[in-house]
């Protein structure tokens, strides 16, 4: 990395840093087991010590030293599994209303301020890209993009119908009403990875609409591209200059099509057996907020907490490592390590 001309190929010195970050992020677990490891072995010899004030302190490290050492080989057996190369991205989020009219769009903007909660405890940054808000507030459709470490690592398991159950706003009865909301989480694609011909898009400005502002209302400034050899479509008019949103509209489209083609070289892989997580695909029910019992489940691995009102703030941790742990047992298995 330190030789002249690395970066003059800026696609090997991207894949070169990402490689790099991850070796050295590895050898720092390493150093730290290798650490954590020494440290119980001496506490479980002192805890035979005649000083007792001595043997006390060592006996009380040990429970935490203990979790942390599985916790560190946890993470050090997932870091030598081959990686899927999208992991290291950032992502792009696409949340729509489904079933349930008004209620899901509510919903829709109920899992936006939670993925907004979580990516700010996660120090990532976020930028909204698209969105069309309700007459009653929530979103039709919102795209936001995440920026940091490893963001597709764990927005990947997002993706597949969410679907909640209580009682909305406008009920008189009191009945509790279900309605859903589709997320995609893609991993961004680089100009590199998805190659876009002029000859294969149709793009066309349009007047933005709904709500957002006079300047919203009235300048042609939405951008709208078909890509003609899948009849992929995207809109964008966040933005108010016409550049910025078809700036925008192009980098979506690229990972809408990075998405399909990960998705088929996937089905190839793993045609023989049904991933224990799912297919990440949209149509796919993943999880069921119930709101009168504070209880979410995770259908992909049968995951039920009784914590939904945190969840809703943005701690989501509980149930994306769950996750992520049943997918490594898998993968292990597969490798032959378990």
């Amino acid at each position: 990395m330190a030789g002249e001309g690395f970066f003059s190929d800026a696609r090997r010195s991207m894949e070169m840093s990402r490689e790099y970050n991850k070796t050295k992020a590895l050898l720092e677990k390493w150093e730290e087991f290798e650490g954590t490891q020494a440290d119980l072995s001496e506490n479980e010899v002192l805890i035979k010590s005649e000083d007792e004030e001595l043997a006390s302190l060592a006996r009380e490290e040990i429970p935490a030293l203990s979790a942390r050492l599985v916790e560190l080989e946890t993470e050090i057996q997932y870091s030598l599994l081959p990686q899927n190369p999208a992991e290291d991205r950032d992502a792009i989020v696409e949340i729509r209303a489904g079933t349930g009219g008004d209620e899901a769009a509510l919903f829709a903007g109920d899992l936006y301020r939670m993925y907004v909660r979580y990516i700010e405890r996660r120090g990532w940054k976020i930028e909204l890209m698209d969105s069309n808000v309700s007459e009653l507030g929530g979103f039709k459709e919102v795209v936001f993009k995440v920026s940091g470490e490893e963001v597709f690592r764990w927005l990947k398991y997002e993706s597949g119908v969410h679907r909640v159950q209580r009682v909305p706003a406008t009920e008189t009865q009191g009945r509790i009403h279900t309605s859903a909301a589709t997320v995609a989480g893609l991993p961004e694609a680089e100009e590199v990875d998805i190659e876009l011909r002029p000859e294969d898009l149709h793009i066309q400005a349009t007047r933005s609409g709904g709500p957002g502002g006079q300047h919203v209302n009235t300048t042609d400034s939405a951008v709208q591209i078909t890509h003609l050899p899948t009849g992929i479509f995207v809109k964008c008019q966040e933005g108010r200059s016409q550049g910025k949103n078809k700036e925008r509209a192009m980098e979506i489209l690229r990972a809408r099509l990075l998405e399909a083609k990960l998705r088929e070289e996937s089905e190839k892989y793993s045609a023989h057996r049904k991933s224990l997580i799912g297919s990440g695909g949209r149509e796919e029910k993943i999880r069921t907020y119930n709101v009168p019992q504070n209880r979410l489940t995770d259908h992909r691995i049968g995951l039920t907490l009784y914590n939904l009102d945190q969840v809703m703030e943005g701690s989501l941790g509980g149930v994306i490592e769950p996750l992520q742990a049943a997918e490594m047992e898998e993968r292990l298995k597969d490798a032959g390590m378990l």
